[in-house]
């Protein structure tokens, strides 16, 4: 059974009059309400667990970034309906790709050409099946496995996929942030959809299916524009509370702040900019789903709520994660 909160309760917590993340909250649009997966706490515990396994969490500075992030709430929140196996093997990928992502800005800050090592045995492992050589690959393959193992062949070529589709998107962003000029709205959207990572979960909300979607279902237009909704709003939300921490660090792949620059605007202004486009990109969503409804078999159906799981939960996840705490602290006016 799931945990669940009506969304004027939930949208009400932690937040401060006059602050940049009261003004998120009271003008973002979230029509899905809060949902929690109640094997939250064990997969927590998996999580740690895991990354001990393959040694990722042997520098302090990674076990300190695990605890502020909590990969296991973000799994919980976006897959509230989950049985325990697969909620944990989501809950590790969330965790590996922090992980992953955070190694892939240190190496590539420098210069791109540095991150081509970690891309390429990435890229092998989940294209050719070659053995890991660092203690990344190796808990990526052991993920590849594990993807392999509860999902069909043609859902764990689809992961395998967008996988390697996220690692080569990480290789973009050290470029863009190498370039001397800024990129604009259009390319930071671009590279952002392709770091999100969000894509490479759409398998697993699939196998948690009671039956494969047919090639119709999955290939159906209104489908796969549903994908393209759900895997922008669910990562650009994120970057409406992430953005004073990566205006702080440099960070130039970022929604937000692609407005400010844009409009040379002050930050709430520029946030205001962009939860109108993440409303409007939710709106479409909920248009396009309730029209493609009738088509949809139950499997079909369940996935869509996979789909609008992952804009749910990464809403409630910015809210209350750690990483992003700063902005409740901000003033509207600053």
């Amino acid at each position: 059974m799931t945990t669940q909160l009506t969304n004027a309760t939930s949208a009400t917590v932690g937040a401060k009059p006059g602050s940049l993340k009261a003004l998120i909250e009271s003008t973002l649009h979230m029509p899905f309400p809060f949902l929690a997966n109640p094997h939250e706490q064990v997969a927590a515990a998996g999580v740690d667990t895991w990354l001990r396994r393959w040694g990722l969490t042997a520098d302090p500075a990674v076990a300190d970034m695990i605890v502020r992030t909590r990969p296991a709430q973000l799994a919980s929140y976006n897959s509230p309906t989950m049985d325990a196996d697969l909620l944990q093997l989501v809950a590790d990928q969330i965790a590996y790709q922090f992980v992953f992502d955070d190694r892939a800005e240190e190496l590539g800050r420098p210069g791109p050409d540095r991150l081509l090592p970690l891309v390429c045995e990435s890229v092998a492992i989940l294209r050719d099946g070659e053995p890991p050589v660092t203690q990344l690959g190796a808990a990526l393959a052991d993920l590849h496995r594990r993807v392999r193992e509860r999902c069909t062949p043609a859902q764990a070529a689809r992961w395998a996929w967008h996988s390697r589709e996220y690692v080569h998107g990480l290789l973009y962003e050290a470029v863009a942030q190498s370039h001397s000029l800024p990129p604009r709205i259009a390319l930071v959207t671009s590279i952002r959809a392709l770091i999100a990572g969000v894509e490479p979960f759409y398998p697993l909300c699939e196998a948690a299916q009671p039956a494969e979607l047919t090639e119709r279902e999955l290939h159906h237009p209104a489908m796969r524009r549903l994908g393209r909704l759900s895997a922008d709003a669910a990562v650009w939300i994120p970057d409406l509370f992430s953005a004073v921490k990566e205006h702080r660090t440099g960070g130039l792949i970022n929604l937000a702040l692609a407005y400010r620059r844009a409009h040379d605007c002050s930050l709430p202004q520029a946030v205001t900019l962009a939860v109108r486009r993440i409303n409007g990109t939710i709106e479409e969503f909920q248009r396009l789903r309730h029209t493609i409804a009738p088509e949809l078999s139950p499997a079909g159906a369940g996935y869509v709520d996979g789909m609008a799981g992952w804009i749910r939960g990464c809403y409630h996840w910015s809210r209350v994660v750690p990483r992003y705490a700063e902005t409740a602290g901000v003033p509207v006016g600053a």
